[in-house]
């Protein structure tokens, strides 16, 4: 695509606006965009910044304040600050000490708080069924927690069911 402004260079910033309900899209190529008075264009993209700007969206800024200047380290001194900062935690206990504000930073981010990985699709097929009932094994207990007792007995069921997959009484994987 070429640039909708020189008309001239290859496009490689592209830029949405909503504005009262209406979407109008800008193809435009380094140099307009950079000329562009509209657009705030940055030359040099920082991860850090990128998860700055994630992490300062999470919580009114009185807590922000608070919690950027009280929170800190005790391993290694990190102040919560200096992680904005920088970018990546001083050492191991550091995910410990702002577990609040990271874990909620991963969720945003990957959309679950664990890394879950992916699985091959040859020799996945154990490895998905695991996952599976450990999925309905959990939705089971919040199930029998909550005292929603049919459900319970179709999710033990389904758990039955994929365990007799795993143990090769069924042949049917899916």
């Amino acid at each position: 695509m070429v640039c909708e402004k020189c008309n001239k260079r290859p496009a490689t910033v592209h830029v949405t606006k909503i504005l009262n309900d209406k979407k109008t899209e800008l193809y435009l190529c380094e140099q307009c965009a950079k000329q562009s008075e509209q657009i705030p264009f940055e030359t040099s993209f920082s991860i850090n910044n990128f998860l700055t700007g994630i992490l300062d969206s999470i919580q009114d800024s009185a807590i922000k304040v608070d919690y950027i200047k009280t929170t800190k380290c005790d391993h290694c001194g990190m102040t919560y600050g200096k992680f904005k900062q920088l970018g990546r935690l001083g050492c191991v206990q550091c995910y410990h000490a702002f577990e609040e504000k990271l874990t909620t930073l991963i969720k945003r981010i990957q959309g679950n708080e664990s890394h879950i990985g992916k699985i091959p699709k040859r020799a996945g097929g154990s490895i998905r069924i695991r996952n599976e009932i450990k999925e309905l094994k959990s939705r089971l207990d919040k199930a029998i927690k909550t005292e929603a007792f049919e459900e319970a007995v179709v999710l033990r069921d389904k758990i039955r069911e994929r365990e007799n997959q795993l143990n090769g009484n069924n042949e049917e994987v899916m």
